[in-house]
């Protein structure tokens, strides 16, 4: 085990020093060639006055265009909305179910499913207008609860984007509904279904949208601080995944963990849901820069690159250590790397993302193996070992690996460490309260006699045979 820490400290600190030269290397950019403006004088002589000049006057008394419709930006987001909600129902909650024992997978599918349907109502009333519209550092406000003034003509997006709020509303929509689903990987197989969704429900108000509003409303404390999340490492994975950990920890042990086998029930399952969570994290990742572009090429193909080299690094650690390499091993090592790329998807190039796929590759595989054990801990499927380490690795990476050319902003390792640091401080402590609350109130776990025979019969009245 001492080898094994020490292989991955080494990735690790050749990693950071690697980004932070990379970070130094100037980016080569392709000159534009202008031409000289054109002058013309007036009737008496005074002057040259510029083209651009005249075209800037006239342009002042000229009345402002409305904002377009954009269709090809609105087109792309349409496809990316529908693939991040893919990513939940079906890919996550096949992958989670998958891992689970067959007396306990229909009661994981349903959670997933049921976050949908929950928080899709709840995004609707107030969580968005909380997250996305001008208010404090902290919070929004509720001037677009229940999205009054959202209609079919309003717009939205990057400057120029101009693509419908209505569809900027499902997007955001969507990474609500993931995250919260994220957690329940942690206290599969024993938390009451009624416990569970009162716990999101308040988590959603409580913990994600102040964050989100943090990071991605420019009225967030984190957004005027410069913090890098082009995508959701903060928001969605550290938030999840730490989340999921105090979920872990205030359950306990489900019964004969460490003592008993638990295998995967259906690893055909799992890396179906895996490799759906893939596809769909190109709508994730692509489609948070709301346009068309080459900065949405540029999160494509660097989303791509991460994954392959995470889940490659894992294959090959585990084969090392573990002699063989599995297919639980390749799926999780693949999410790992489209966890950590998130944040930096929209601000490194190819080699940073390669970096950032390879550390979290290595990292992640002793986040889901071996941390838990030394800690004693039980996280059913990982949701902190993926999740919360993943997201950690890219908030940090991201600072030295931006490259401005590609962001139009350079990173920095402080600020990402303080957003990184504030982020699952504030998680951990509300989570752990909300907890605490909700088990005085209704109690939080099943009983021992529901748990040994399986959630599906004695929550949902259903097995499979």
């Amino acid at each position: 085990m001492k080898k094994t820490l020490s292989i991955l400290a080494l990735i690790g600190v050749l990693g950071i020093g690697a980004a932070v030269i990379m970070k130094q290397t100037p980016v080569a950019t392709s000159p534009v060639a202008t031409a000289p403006a054109p002058t013309t004088t007036d009737s008496a002589g005074s002057a040259p006055v510029t083209a651009a000049d005249a075209t800037a006057t006239a342009a002042v008394a000229a009345p402002v265009p409305e904002p377009k419709l954009d269709t090809g930006n609105t087109a792309w987001m349409l496809v990316s909305t529908a693939l991040v909600l893919f990513m939940t129902i079906p890919g996550l909650a096949l992958f989670y179910g998958g891992m689970v024992r067959k007396k306990n997978v229909l009661a994981t599918l349903m959670q997933s499913f049921a976050i949908c349907s929950v928080v899709t109502v709840l995004w609707f009333a107030f969580g968005y207008s909380l997250a996305f519209t001008p208010g404090s550092g902290f919070i929004g406000g509720l001037d677009k609860a229940f999205l009054n003034g959202v209609n079919m003509d309003s717009l939205t997006g990057t400057a120029g984007a101009n693509i419908p709020e209505t569809v900027f509303v499902v997007f955001q929509m969507t990474f609500a509904i993931i995250t919260t689903a994220l957690i329940t990987g942690a206290f599969a197989e024993r938390m009451k279904f009624s416990a569970m969704l009162v716990f999101m429900t308040l988590w959603l108000f409580v913990v994600y949208v102040p964050i989100a509003h943090w990071v991605w409303e420019p009225t967030g404390w984190m957004f005027k601080e410069g913090v890098l999340d082009f995508a959701g490492g903060t928001v969605v994975h550290i938030n999840a995944g730490v989340a999921g950990l105090v979920c872990a920890l205030v359950l306990g042990k489900r019964i004969g963990f460490g003592k008993e086998a638990m295998p995967p029930h259906n690893l055909v399952l799992t890396l179906v849901g895996a490799s759906m969570l893939w596809v769909g994290w190109f709508g994730f990742n692509a489609g948070s820069a709301l346009e068309a572009n080459g900065r949405a090429g540029m999160a494509m193909l660097v989303t791509q690159v991460a994954t392959g080299a995470a889940a490659a690094t894992w294959m090959f650690v585990e084969w090392i250590f573990k002699k063989k390499p599995s297919v639980l091993g390749i799926a999780s090592g693949a999410v790992a790397g489209l966890v950590a790329i998130t944040p930096a998807s929209g601000f490194v190039d190819p080699k940073g993302a390669l970096l950032i796929g390879l550390v979290a590759g290595g990292a992640c595989y002793v986040g889901a193996t071996s941390l838990k054990h030394w800690l004693g801990y039980d996280d059913s499927l990982d949701a902190f070992g993926v999740h919360g380490v993943g997201g950690i690795i890219g908030s940090l990476l991201v600072g030295p690996l931006a490259v401005k050319a590609i962001g139009g902003v350079e990173g920095d390792l402080m600020t990402q460490a303080i957003a990184t640091v504030s982020t699952a401080g504030y998680t951990l402590v509300v989570t752990f309260i909300l907890l605490k609350l909700i088990d005085m109130a209704m109690g939080l776990r099943v009983s021992n006699d529901e748990e040994r025979e399986g959630l599906d019969v004695t929550l949902h009245g259903e097995r499979i045979e």
